[in-house]
């Protein structure tokens, strides 16, 4: 009930009161922020070596258009994510008030939302390439640049699934998942008509026919509609069995004002205003 009624009207009152997405129902805040900080320097390492790599072989062309791939987009939203959390994270460690809790209101609901998309789009980019786009890799730089964008990508989601105290996916963030879907489809054609080329093979209306290239555009939609399905419960799943069996409630910070208990049932909050330990 708490938890489905906040994820209906998850942007009613404030933000985050508990400091949800910078905690850890097992990782103290500074283990938190050293681990997100590691994994986006790892992300923006991997995206400037590959460009590095591109320039010195010849591939400039290459790098300037990965950003019309949606792929490569989603790894750039990771390591930006991880950025953004790891100083989130990190200014509440030292301080006990995350930069978040600072942070305009429009700005949290959008850092929610980005939140969303960083725990559903790389689980639809991995399934995407490894099963319609991977072919050989002639390089060991390949294998890896590839592994790194398009398998790691998904360790990278499901650490933000599994570790932090983040609360179930709100139903409206369903919204703008779908809507930047429709914006990069919008993309995608773009990319060909201003260069040229069909960033994926299976847009392609020169080689396939319009009703295969909705179906595959009406499939990647039920796809990601199905992901933040099962990522939604898995969170549910994760809330119930850390916080309610394990009464896990959380590692908090030793500086700051304490949080303190209230009822949950009145405030629609899952678990979401508790005494640290």
């Amino acid at each position: 009930m708490a938890i489905g009624g906040r994820a209906t009207t998850p942007y009613i009152g404030p933000i985050d009161p508990t400091h949800r997405f910078v905690t850890s129902w097992i990782l103290p805040p500074g283990i938190l922020f050293a681990l997100r900080t590691l994994l986006a320097v790892y992300a923006f390492t991997t995206i400037f070596i590959i460009f590095g790599w591109n320039g010195s072989h010849g591939r400039s062309d290459s790098s300037r258009q990965s950003f019309s791939y949606f792929t490569i987009l989603t790894y750039w939203g990771l390591a930006f994510y991880y950025a953004f959390s790891a100083v989130h994270t990190g200014s509440y460690w030292f301080t006990g008030v995350p930069l978040l809790a600072r942070w305009p209101k429009a700005l949290q609901i959008a850092h929610s939302m980005f939140y969303s998309t960083i725990v559903v789009y790389p689980w639809i980019v991995t399934i995407v390439f490894w099963a319609l786009l991977a072919g050989h890799f002639d390089s060991t730089f390949s294998l890896w640049s590839n592994t790194s964008q398009h398998a790691l990508n998904a360790a990278f989601a499901f650490f933000e699934i599994f570790f932090p105290r983040t609360e179930p996916l709100p139903w409206l963030s369903l919204i703008p998942i779908v809507i930047l879907l429709a914006l990069y489809l919008g993309l995608a054609y773009l990319t060909y008509a201003t260069e040229g080329f069909y960033v994926y093979p299976f847009l392609d209306l020169q080689k396939n026919s319009s009703g295969v290239v909705a179906a595959y555009i009406v499939g990647i939609l039920v796809a990601a509609i199905i992901v933040f399905l099962l990522v939604r419960y898995l969170i549910v799943l994760r809330v119930w069995v850390t916080e309610k069996k394990l009464g896990k409630i959380g590692k908090f910070s030793k500086k700051g004002q304490a949080i303190t208990t209230v009822d949950e049932e009145d405030k629609n909050l899952p678990l979401d205003r508790i005494v640290p330990k």
